[in-house]
């Protein structure tokens, strides 16, 4: 039997990090997720955006080089259930698309209604490889007392950087929309820890009943039926140039007064993703909730190093040569209007939207929402019900090669990341050592012999 969730809507707890491509500390990020967190009624289901998880090597081979990147938030997610009433989190399934990953997991009691799992992956990087990209979840929840099915799309994503690249930014999103195309998730995608690996079964789908397996169109991002959330590191920024010389004075600071330069509300007028959503030219059809935290990103190696020892802010301590800026967003598309005319009362709520403390390991805070999200299906777009919205008519259409070029860039992926393990790591580096003596000692005995 399926389990009700909370008071007939889902309750979503979504977390966006830039990691920096460092190793995470468990219990001080656990530490710092509980203390947002709702202790009488923890979220049915958390979310997590990472960016540059792990160094390009191992991120881009993946497999075993990532798992340890990975352990760390799964512990650091397990912690934090613990002190709230210790909760139970499953691990539902984790994708990367080389340096961007999303995790999902889910309250234990939970795990039955999981009827589906859908997952897509795009490279923007160089050679739309994916040291930039975005990687989409899709779950197919059992709503309790009925046969309806509610549809959530996850996607994490990770767009150019630099104050002047606005406009490839607007082109990552366009080639995100076209790219992103979800396909049913094999038993090999899930965890072992919800759904143990059988023998020849790696490309079977997880389920039957999943949508995408009926033999229909390819799913894109946008799609009628699905609730659809955005986190990541958009990059967005607050000046199309980069600082100059002595324009940090006028960064913002802790405290500042309303009508001081420094205080970062004067900063985020000039906030890009704003604007451009406002004109239609990027993350189409999102909401976001009002901003009230300071800019997210770029912190100096000062503030890092101060960061382990505070829970708390006290000072905000910039690097100069980036404006402070709202990189880090979290955004959600808000229900159809065929939804909310049929149910006037339905909509969806948001708890929190604000960034923790700075961790030591990166430049990035991370960001975090919540959502509560009415456990209804949203209905199929009819002649007699309702008008076509974003998710009927997406902004762009789906790329027809998008499986090749994913295919072609994932073989490009395999090939740098061989080369970058065996220059850029030490233990890469002591491999290579050892086939150059080994060929050196090969050619002197070969030549021995001969001479």
């Amino acid at each position: 039997p399926c389990q009700m969730a909370s008071t007939e809507a889902l309750s979503v707890y979504i977390l966006t990090f830039n990691c920096a491509r460092q190793l995470l500390q468990p219990d001080l990020f656990a530490r710092r997720l509980s203390k947002v967190l709702p202790e009488s009624q923890p979220p049915d289901i958390v979310l997590l955006s990472l960016q540059e998880i792990a160094p390009i090597a191992y991120s881009f081979l993946g497999g075993s080089y990532l798992s340890p990147y990975l352990q760390r938030f799964h512990h650091a997610i397990h912690l934090a259930g613990k002190a709230l009433d210790g909760a139970e989190y499953v691990h539902l399934i984790t994708r990367n698309v080389g340096m961007t990953a999303c995790m999902v997991f889910v309250l234990e009691e939970h795990r039955e209604n999981i009827q589906w799992i859908e997952t897509g992956g795009v490279g923007v990087g160089l050679q739309e490889m994916g040291n930039k990209g975005a990687v989409g979840l899709r779950l197919g929840y059992a709503i309790p007392d009925g046969d309806d099915t509610f549809e959530l799309t996850f996607a994490a994503a990770h767009l150019a950087p630099m104050e002047e690249a606005l406009q490839r930014r607007n082109e990552d999103w366009k080639n995100i929309v076209r790219g992103l195309v979800f396909t049913p998730a094999t038993i090999k995608d899930i965890s072992k820890s919800t759904k143990p690996q059988a023998a020849g079964e790696e490309s079977e789908p997880l389920l039957e009943n999943d949508p995408a397996s009926t033999g229909q169109n390819p799913r894109g991002l946008y799609t009628p039926t699905s609730h659809l959330i955005l986190a990541g590191d958009l990059n967005y920024r607050t000046s199309r140039t980069k600082p100059q010389k002595g324009a940090h004075a006028v960064f913002p600071q802790l405290n500042s007064g309303c009508q001081d330069n420094g205080n970062f509300y004067s900063l985020l007028h000039n906030d890009q993703l704003s604007r451009e959503l406002k004109a239609g030219r990027t993350c189409h059809g999102f909401s976001e909730a009002p901003i009230h935290f300071p800019p997210t990103y770029k912190y100096s190696k000062k503030a890092q190093m101060l960061a382990e020892k505070e829970d708390s802010m006290t000072t905000w301590d910039w690097a100069k040569h980036r404006w402070p800026s709202w990189c880090d967003r979290i955004l959600y598309l808000d229900l159809p209007d065929r939804m909310t005319s049929a149910i006037p009362a339905v909509r969806i709520e948001v708890g929190k939207y604000t960034a923790l403390p700075l961790m030591p390991m990166s430049d990035h805070q991370p960001v975090i929402s919540t959502l509560r999200i009415p456990l209804k299906a949203i209905p199929a777009l009819t002649e007699d019900r309702g008008e076509e919205d974003v998710r009927t008519s997406p902004p762009f259409d789906i790329d027809p090669r998008w499986r090749e070029r994913r295919q072609s860039a994932r073989r490009k992926e395999i090939v740098v990341g061989i080369l970058a393990y065996l220059t850029l790591t030490w233990e890469g580096r002591s491999i290579a050592l050892a086939l150059i003596i080994g060929a050196l000692l090969g050619w002197l005995v070969v030549w021995s012999i001969l001479g």
